[in-house]
């Protein structure tokens, strides 16, 4: 996700606002711990057993990876190891469907509806034989800068249109040529999802009064999805889109009060510059109060029929989806990890109320109905681990009921953000994405950073989230009880504090004991295992090489060994950019990357073409030169 700084006045619920001491303390000594050995190490984590497992092979070095670690770079280009090479496979503007133009910067709305859409983010790899394949990405936001050539200062009605045909999803089909995925234009299931295509509400939402408008008095039939940051798939061969920072697009035409439930969201009568409201009244509150209620959602598609029809999954809750790390239970049921992303907001889990049946078509209804749950971390003051619980989020319990502002089952899903605060849910430093141990026995999700942790009033200090204003972030796991991720209590640690301990020495702020001068990063956003259990870490932060951040270079994707907790610096970014975005081939010899906005705010870089070019999103295949797994 970009780093946006969102004016979000919330009412969650937390508790020990003198914290951060104790923390302070107990990082100090298990910096301490470190030099002595693991067996003094595992005796500081004996609370914990997920914190004992890593500690105890805290001093060993991984045999997951296979790579030399490379060093930071503020350099205007794709660095990776030795042995490794990083092609281009597409970037914005490309030809995405047939009779699509070249890209230069005036092209109009008409071409930008055919072509590869901009600041690409998560994706998903989707195999349909030995030399062919189809790529789902999302297309989160476009940078004005660069979109046209005023930059953004005079937004026309083609402006307009233009920009919302550069947001969704991209779906392109992938051919083999001399061992290498590229890009078939011609592709048969090439397709375009844009900000106005036809998408069908469904679950416990669906056609509700809050979703009717004078252009759908349904309330099941909705326009376009939009600000789509992170991704999920599932078994049965659906790709899931997650709207993340929708209030963006919404303005109003005249000054008015929105209450609460506007409030919450972020959306206010002034937008993010994007001028949609003004030449799209559909997204001017002030004509179409309810159309904001009809995005925040995940969405369903189907990568393989151009002519489907997306669904937008109302049983997940409507909020700021980072994305959705879907995984099958022991039991069979579907479970969804999701993270809002906003300082202040809330870790949830969706379990099915059907079970999966491989080969079966009922699965393409499974998240139309389940139980959305959000998570309760506790644990004692000064440590880094403890227990949680799932709160549930059903109408009639836990206070979500008419007398608490939820007069129905629907109301509680398109409000998931007061449902969570009213059951207690704990507070986070802006939980992104989640992503599953390919064991199927814990799971971990970035927490990117929060500067009002501790700081304001409504977002004290807790155990989860222990490090006042938080500028580095850290990814905490959790193991559900059992191996059971529909279990309602589960064990937690924080798997890593990332931080500089270059400037300072001990404390929180220097990160954990598996951070070094050697692998630091900060703002951890995108992470994604691969089969062999190795897990990926991508970071949307800091860039400016200085001050608390100095030696860290631009953003950077990192690969860790969950076993010994080692962490090892895999690729840096250009100029500005963020990575983010990954899958793989199924073999594991192809990894895609995503490269977004590289260049922002006008920053000096000409990725990837070099020269006097604009910079463009683009998306990255990496393989080694000796043909081998990637990371191994």
């Amino acid at each position: 996700m970009n780093e946006l700084d969102h004016n979000n006045d919330q009412r969650p619920l937390d508790h020990e606002p003198e914290f951060n001491r104790f923390v302070d303390a107990a990082i100090s000594r298990r910096r301490f711990l470190k030099t002595t050995g693991a067996a003094g190490t595992v005796g500081f984590f004996a609370a914990s057993p997920i914190s004992q497992a890593i500690a105890s092979t805290m001093s060993s070095k991984s045999e997951l990876m296979g790579f030399e670690a490379i060093p930071t770079s503020t350099a205007d280009t794709i660095t990776v190891p030795n042995g490794y090479q990083a092609d281009v496979l597409i970037s914005w503007g490309d030809p995405v469907v047939s009779g699509a133009p070249v890209f230069t910067q005036s092209n109009d709305s008409k071409a930008q509806e055919k072509q590869f859409g901009d600041n690409n983010d998560g994706m998903t790899f989707f195999l349909v034989s030995d030399d062919r394949a189809v790529l789902a990405v999302n297309n989160e936001y476009v940078n004005k800068e660069y979109l046209y050539e005023h930059q953004g200062k005079n937004i026309s009605a083609d402006d307009a249109r233009k920009a919302q045909a550069a947001h969704g999803v991209s779906i392109v089909e992938l051919k083999k040529e001399d061992g290498k995925w590229v890009v078939n234009p011609q592709g048969r299931v090439n397709r375009r999802i844009t900000a106005f295509t036809e998408m069908e509400m469904t679950g416990p939402a669906r056609g509700h009064s809050l979703l009717k408008t004078s252009a759908d008095e349904s309330g099941m039939k909705i326009l376009g999805t939009m600000n789509n940051c992170a991704n999920g798939q599932t078994p049965w061969g659906t790709y899931l889109t997650c709207e993340e920072n929708f209030n963006g697009y919404f303005g109003s035409s005249s000054e008015q009060e929105l209450g609460d439930t506007y409030a919450r969201y972020g959306l206010k009568n002034k937008d993010w510059g994007y001028d949609w409201y003004k030449h799209d009244e559909r997204f001017d509150m002030a004509k179409h109060p309810n159309e904001p209620h009809r995005f925040g959602w995940v969405v369903e598609i189907d990568p393989m029929n151009p002519n489907s029809t997306p669904k937008k999954r109302s049983a997940l809750g409507r909020f700021k989806h980072e994305n959705a790390a879907l995984t099958i239970n022991g039991s069979g049921h579907a479970v969804v990890y999701l993270g809002d992303d906003e300082r202040g907001e809330h870790l949830y889990k969706f379990v099915s109320k059907g079970k999966y049946v491989p080969g079966s078509d009922s699965n393409r209804d499974l998240l139309e109905e389940g139980t959305l749950y959000v998570a309760k971390f506790d644990g004692a003051e000064g440590e880094l681990n403890g227990k949680g619980e799932w709160l549930e989020l059903t109408w009639g319990k836990n206070g979500l009921t008419p007398e608490n502002g939820f007069p129905d089952a629907a109301s509680v899903m398109i409000f998931a953000r007061q449902a969570a605060t009213q059951v207690g849910a704990t507070t986070m430093d802006r939980p992104e994405w989640v992503a599953v141990h390919p064991n199927n026995k814990s799971a971990f999700c970035t927490l990117t950073n929060n500067k009002y942790r501790g700081v304001k009033e409504t977002q004290p200090l807790n155990v989860a989230n222990p490090r006042e204003k938080n500028p580095y972030g850290h990814i905490i796991r959790w193991n559900p009880m059992n191996s059971d991720h529909t279990a309602d209590t589960f064990e937690w640690d924080i798997y890593v504090l990332a931080g500089n301990p270059e400037v300072h020495e001990s404390g929180l702020m220097a990160g954990s004991d598996n951070i070094n001068k050697d692998n630091m990063f900060n703002s951890p956003d995108g992470i994604g295992f691969d089969m062999a259990g190795r897990l990926w870490i991508q970071t949307d932060g800091n860039y400016k090489n200085k001050d608390g951040f100095a030696g860290m270079g631009n953003n950077q994707m990192l690969c860790s060994d969950p076993e010994t907790g080692e962490i090892r610096r895999f690729m840096t970014g250009p100029v500005a950019c963020e990575i983010t975005g990954l899958t793989f081939s199924p073999d594991h010899k192809t990894m895609f990357v995503g490269v977004q906005h590289p260049g922002e705010k006008l920053a000096p870089s000409h990725f990837p073409e070099g020269g006097n070019s604009i910079p463009r999103s683009s998306v990255i295949a990496i393989t080694r030169k000796d043909g081998g797994v990637i990371g191994a």
